[in-house]
């Protein structure tokens, strides 16, 4: 009985729609991370100078507040996937459920 489920789930249109949506989706945000980090890696490698210019009289450098951006990037990115995933992916899901328990 559970293969049969399986099956109707896999040839459902909207789970194609769903998976096509959150997997290109998801690409983007990862292509978006990784481009930032390796830009700040980058920077790292090849002009360190760059992040090692001191923010006023302290030891506080550029690097530092850079750094803390791209770790705040991570947690904003984060928090658009789940917002996506709780709105628009739960309410495609929510409706293959109800599509398959009507079909029964």
């Amino acid at each position: 009985m559970s293969e049969n489920i399986y099956d109707k789930v896999k040839t459902n249109p909207k789970f194609a729609e769903l998976v096509q949506k959150r997997s290109r989706f998801a690409w983007k945000l990862a292509i978006v991370m990784l481009v930032v980090y390796y830009a700040f890696i980058l920077v790292i490698a090849f002009s360190p100078h760059l992040f090692a210019i001191k923010i006023g009289e302290g030891v506080t450098t550029v690097g530092i507040p850079i750094g803390i951006g791209v770790i705040l990037i991570a947690f904003v990115l984060t928090g658009i996937y789940t917002q996506r995933a709780n709105g628009e992916f739960d309410d495609l899901t929510h409706q293959i459920k109800e599509e398959l328990r009507g079909a029964k």
